[in-house]
């Protein structure tokens, strides 16, 4: 009887074993499946977004610099998100954003508030808001106000999974961007990413030559200092070509020195840029 008794109870324990792995093999092609159709809808919609009439062959001619398919997977972009994006200027990642995000998430675009005075805030404030109203794919982006060294809300507290900011630290300096990042931080759900696009200052780099160029590891540092933990850099946006050994504004798209060398700045191309993941700690 024992010889038999234990015999069965070896049969159950195989049979529940086989039962338990067959259960975690259905549970990892389900999380498969899962992922992988996520995956599909975020690139179908980014690839939608990008090649939509509502853009001009000027702003898609920039694709080939900006990399925006790209990017976006690299800071884990999907189509349910909200996202912030901090001073969207003329729109040019509202673009994509906007279409790729409408009817099932969610976009912010933190602008300078337009305070009723003709300056550069008001006036880009006031373009944005046409822009905005100019195609219905751009009907369910909600403006927030931002300004620069200033607490801002970016958007509801702790309620965006992406805040993104492209070529803008220059502008805000150490001060302006140790802010920003706070302001992120906050609106920011635990585990959700802050994703950095920015002129990058080649290590040993002169600021007083390279105008607009930013340091890549003070950058991390302030964004570590604010809370963040640094995930992740690419180099996506990279440009071996651009030594920085002039203002910024010098090479493509600004051009800032018009014919002269024209050519000689055509053949770098748009500015090497630092792509960096920050994420905010779950606890």
């Amino acid at each position: 009887m024992t010889i038999k008794t234990n015999a069965l109870k070896s049969i159950a324990i195989a049979v529940a074993l086989s039962c338990g792995a067959l259960s975690l093999s259905a549970t990892a092609h389900d999380t498969h499946a899962h992922e992988t159709n996520a995956n599909s809808a975020s690139a179908k919609a980014l690839a939608n977004a990008v090649a939509g009439d509502h853009r001009t062959a000027k702003n898609k001619a920039r694709d080939q610099y900006r990399h925006p398919i790209e990017t976006l997977n690299f800071f884990g972009f999907t189509p349910s998100m909200t996202v912030v994006e901090i001073t969207p200027g003329g729109g040019w990642y509202t673009e994509i954003l906007a279409p790729a995000l409408k009817g099932t998430g969610k976009l912010y675009g933190a602008h300078y508030p337009d305070t009723g005075a003709d300056d550069y805030y008001s006036n880009s404030r006031k373009k944005l808001v046409k822009k905005l109203a100019s195609d219905v794919v751009f009907s369910e982006v909600v403006l927030t106000d931002f300004t620069p060294r200033q607490e801002s809300e970016l958007a509801p507290q702790g309620t965006a999974d992406l805040v993104l900011t492209f070529r803008n630290l220059h502008n805000w300096k150490d001060a302006g961007v140790e802010q920003v990042f706070k302001d992120a931080f906050n609106a920011l759900k635990p585990g959700g990413v802050l994703g950095v696009v920015e002129h990058r200052l080649p290590a040993g780099g002169d600021a007083k030559i390279a105008v607009g160029y930013v340091s890549e590891s003070n950058t991390i540092k302030q964004a570590k200092a604010a809370g963040f933990r640094f995930e992740a850099s690419s180099d996506i946006n990279a440009n071996t070509k651009d030594l920085a050994q002039y203002k910024v504004w010098t090479l493509p798209p600004s051009l800032a020195l018009k014919d002269k060398d024209r050519a000689k700045y055509l053949a770098i191309g748009e500015s090497d840029r630092m792509t960096l993941k920050f994420v905010k700690p779950a606890k």
